[in-house]
């Protein structure tokens, strides 16, 4: 099992004035393991293929993400940050698995 050591990103839409709302990102640095390692290449319209990670990490959670794996929207994993695309809450770990590549706010 690998290890892994990154920034985890959380997105949540807070109101910013009347009637406006914007995306708020939040960072913060875990520890845990890299438990899956699937690579996958989709045939799309663009001139190259898209990579696709199916990748489990564990992360040991902190109370700040036991309480907002709700808003886990990326995982910057090897320079790239990834989509979560779901998150399986195991205390005191969640399991992160990942996608394409993430293109949001960061």
């Amino acid at each position: 099992m690998a290890r892994f050591s990154g920034k985890v990103g959380y997105v949540e839409t807070v109101k910013t004035g009347p009637g406006k709302w914007t995306e708020q990102v939040t960072e913060r640095n875990y520890f845990g393991d890299v438990t899956r390692a699937v690579r996958r290449l989709e045939n799309g319209q663009d001139i190259n293929d898209n990579v696709t990670v199916s990748n489990e990490i564990s992360i040991v959670a902190d109370p700040y993400a036991q309480t907002h794996f709700f808003a886990i929207r990326y995982v910057e994993w090897q320079g790239v940050q990834w989509k979560v695309t779901n998150v399986e809450v195991l205390y005191p770990r969640l399991i992160l698995t990942l996608g394409g590549m993430y293109h949001g706010n960061t």
